[in-house]
């Protein structure tokens, strides 16, 4: 079955078709929520809401770009609709903070131990920078999604590279000296 034929079918509830897609597209859909969620839990979580979510709204896609980046589209905003139901950003009132550039050393960090740190970050830092430097999301873009100003976009943004400066600092650190 073509994937139009996929999508066709799903608009008519067709349960064995919602399973089918579900089976389709999941794991990249999974990955899109646990680079936004705090933990793996959190990321099934949020990746069930998003299919309910999809199905909901599958009759809204009139077969114009990309099938899969509506999907994704839709799976990001329904995470970030989590969030700003529990006020993630209503505490924010940063100033500007210095910009900070991360150097990343590729021989001394995994990927694994570089999601991890991204994922230990707090929330609002978090959704911004994976926004922002992972999706490609602009400053303006971010500020309407989550229902913030600009600048604690870019304030957040900021205040998250300098957190993983920090950390990766302090791991190259206890790294080396491990090697003494």
């Amino acid at each position: 079955m073509s994937l139009n034929q996929l999508i066709e079918n799903c608009k008519t509830n067709n349960t064995k078709a919602q399973g089918e897609l579900y089976k389709l597209f999941s794991s990249k859909l999974f990955a899109v929520c646990l680079k936004y969620s705090r933990n793996y839990a959190e990321a099934e979580d949020n990746l069930q809401d998003a299919f309910l979510t999809i199905f909901k709204k599958i009759d809204q896609f009139k077969n114009k770009g990309s099938f899969e980046g509506w999907l994704k589209r839709i799976t990001i905003n329904t995470v970030m609709q989590r969030y700003r139901n529990e006020k993630v950003f209503d505490i924010i009132n940063e100033d500007a903070i210095e910009d900070v550039e991360v150097d990343i050393d590729d021989d001394q960090l995994s990927i694994d131990y570089l999601l991890q740190i991204i994922q230990e970050l707090p929330d609002r830092y978090r959704l911004v920078f994976n926004l922002y430097v992972l999706d490609d999301y602009s400053h303006k873009e971010i500020a309407e999604m989550l229902k913030i100003k600009i600048g604690t976009s870019k304030s957040n943004l900021a205040r998250a590279r300098q957190i993983l400066k920090q950390t990766i600092e302090t791991h190259k650190s206890a790294t080396s000296l491990q090697s003494l």
